[in-house]
């Protein structure tokens, strides 16, 4: 059996990162801070570390109840009042494991 580093070979494409993100269908679009917050309506919510520098989408849904989403993925929603992200239980979609 060999080991990972015995088949490793590094890529010869430079990783260029995300292109712009655009959300046309949201109201506007939010960038995500270092510390993994947004601040809307000068009220700090937390999202994600892994989110940081990010751009959001953000589309007002009902009084003060916010859709978020990332890329083409809807991850949540925002309650101004409480200040959190109540997230969608799976917003990938299901997928099948490939072992099943």
């Amino acid at each position: 059996m060999k080991a990972p580093a015995d088949l490793y070979a590094p890529s010869s494409r430079a990783y260029a990162g995300l292109q712009d993100l655009h959300y046309p269908f949201h109201d506007r679009d939010i960038l995500v801070t270092n510390c993994g917050r947004i601040c809307m309506h000068r009220k700090k919510i937390n999202i994600s570390h892994v989110l940081a520098g990010q751009r959001l989408g953000i589309k007002e849904v009902d009084d003060a109840i916010w859709l978020v989403s990332f890329m083409s993925y809807d991850l949540g929603y925002i309650d101004l009042e409480q200040r959190t992200l109540q997230t969608i239980d799976n917003p990938f979609g299901t997928r099948l494991s490939p072992m099943s």
